[in-house]
């Protein structure tokens, strides 16, 4: 794994997912949240070993807790009286629901990677980046979706909320069905992200006058504006065979752009809003 995915990969396990869980505002994510970086920072460490037993082993550390994660999915969604019943709340939960799972999805791809074996026909530079991929094109885009959507109510908040999700996991279908499946994948996606980021820009930032807020929400929205333009470039090279940027271009600009630019900024301006209005926006 190289050092810049790495890092990527380190800031989503020890920084993204404990602070997205935060705002997600669900009291039964409070335990798993207090423990996480008890599997988080063996999962970190992984990173920086030879492949082998010992990054695998610790990399299951991380395992252990995103399957953990993804297993509060299960009950909330069952609840008969939970959001997901209500027309009016179901698109957040479904994309609070959908960031609870990603990343096991990550994990899974790490503790292969880690050992040095494919998984389902996928070598390890593949899954390397799948890693870093479920970590904020799936838990924090999904997170985010969910947040701007409880804000910005009406059609496109409900757009938003249900797109990112359904983009994401289209994207993972096309690593199994092929190509044209994963750009279609792409394109959900990209839509999505596009309208987190004009919600963003145009309901959310004005609302508040903390500058460094505003700023903060105008670096993500901004950034998504340019980094899904190129997963669509690429999505679509793939497909068709046009020229497209390479992975560690890709990793560089479109993967650097969205952890910093948008997971980072994002995270950091919801918590500031939980502060400053009483945990207006949270998912509930």
């Amino acid at each position: 794994m190289s050092v810049l995915v790495g890092l990527i990969v380190m800031l989503g396990m020890l920084v993204i997912v404990p602070a997205g869980l935060r705002l997600a505002d669900a009291p039964e994510l409070d335990r798993i949240r207090r423990f996480w970086p008890v599997f988080a920072a063996p999962g970190a460490v992984s990173l920086w070993l030879p492949r082998g037993t010992a990054a695998t082993v610790l990399a299951l550390c991380y395992g252990i807790g995103a399957a953990l994660l993804a297993l509060h999915a299960v009950p909330r969604a069952a609840r008969r009286d939970g959001p997901l019943r209500s027309r009016a709340t179901a698109p957040a939960e479904i994309a609070l629901l959908t960031a609870l799972v990603t990343p096991a999805v990550a994990a899974t791809a790490l503790v292969a990677e880690r050992s040095g074996h494919p998984l389902f026909g996928f070598g390890p530079g593949i899954l390397a980046l799948t890693v870093p991929h479920f970590h904020f094109a799936g838990f924090a885009a999904a997170l985010v979706a969910g947040l701007v959507s409880r804000v910005a109510d009406g059609p496109a908040g409900r757009v938003a909320a249900l797109s990112v999700p359904l983009g994401t996991l289209s994207v993972l279908a096309g690593y199994f069905i092929g190509d044209w499946a994963e750009l279609a994948g792409a394109v959900v996606l990209t839509a999505g992200m596009w309208t987190v980021a004009l919600l963003t820009w145009r309901t959310v930032r004005p609302a508040h006058r903390d500058r460094t807020t505003r700023l903060l929400l105008a670096v993500s929205a901004a950034v998504l504006a340019v980094t899904m333009v190129l997963a669509l470039i690429w999505a679509l090279g793939e497909a068709t065979g046009l020229p497209h940027p390479g992975l560690l271009w890709m990793a560089a600009t479109h993967g650097v752009g969205n952890a910093l630019g948008f997971a980072l900024c994002s995270v950091l301006a919801w918590q500031r809003l939980h502060l400053l209005h009483d945990d207006e926006g949270s998912i509930r």
